[in-house]
């Protein structure tokens, strides 16, 4: 029986099991991530500064080894599990709403021999397909926005967490003193209501139990990566246009110049947030 998925969801599932999509993200963002980068300077390449995230991340997760199981929510393309997997060897499930998507990161597991380690899995994180208690960690990067029940994801992964476990994860953010209305053509650009905020996550996350181990506030990369991906998507247009409609790119270039102008105004916020399971 094929799974069902919440509106919001759903829109995003199809959206990024279309060609158009598929073909951007994996040719603009490398084929290993889909993520908001970490940038040393402001022309940096895309892809390191998409790893720097992962690798930071991990760095504040230090404790994960090979006895450790991981859950990624959201994964994309897998580059963060099989980061964790080769560099941890721990093993990891990536949990994944995108068919498309997860055809090629499991092709990808298995040319990297890491297949044995990753097991990637169609589904939602609205209804995590696990047992309660199950993992020592789950991970996430700019997936929960996809959601239109966040605190129902929240509640999953305080579900699936081991006592102790931890949540890492960063998600584009509205300011907590964003102003209503601004974010309008954010919103209506990704089909979405709200935007979650800071103060949102602290606060739900505190009422399921959990302990905010660390915030690291890097707002200013929000729009910073979304001009780079702008930047590169204009210069490889001709390009592109020979995987990518033309009208897909026209409204992806509209939405980027959204979402640089929300962040440069200071109404949206990013970072890489750490709660721990109390």
């Amino acid at each position: 029986m094929e799974q069902k998925y919440s509106k919001a969801v759903d829109t995003a599932r199809r959206y990024y099991n279309s060609k158009d999509a598929d073909n951007f993200y994996f040719n603009i963002w490398g084929g290993e991530d889909i993520h908001i980068g970490l940038y040393a300077t402001p022309d940096e390449p895309i892809f390191p500064a998409s790893r720097r995230t992962v690798a930071r991340m991990a760095e504040l997760v230090d404790g994960v080894n090979k006895d450790s199981t991981v859950l990624d929510i959201g994964a994309g393309y897998g580059g963060a599990a099989r980061y964790l997997a080769k560099d941890r060897g721990c093993r990891v499930v990536a949990l994944n709403l995108s068919e498309t998507e997860n055809e090629r990161d499991r092709a990808m597991n298995r040319e990297k021999d890491l297949d044995h380690l990753i097991e990637v899995v169609d589904g939602s994180f609205e209804d995590i397909p696990a047992a309660d208690q199950s993992f020592d960690l789950v991970w996430s990067q700019d997936a929960l926005l996809h959601s239109g029940e966040r605190r129902r994801v929240l509640s999953e992964v305080g579900r699936v967490l081991k006592p102790g476990g931890r949540f890492v994860f960063t998600d584009p953010m509205q300011a907590d003193d964003c102003p209503v209305g601004v974010l309008q053509p954010i919103l209506d650009r990704i089909h979405l209501d709200t935007l979650a905020s800071p103060q949102f996550y602290r606060e739900e996350l505190r009422r399921l139990g959990f302990v905010e181990e660390t915030f690291e506030a890097h707002h200013e990369q929000l729009p910073l990566h979304y001009e780079r991906v702008l930047q590169e998507t204009v210069q490889r247009e001709e390009e592109l246009v020979r995987e990518v409609s033309r009208e897909y790119i026209d409204k992806m270039k509209t939405g980027l110049r959204h979402w640089v102008d929300g962040g440069r105004k200071g109404h949206l916020a990013w970072g890489i947030f750490c709660f721990r399971k109390a």
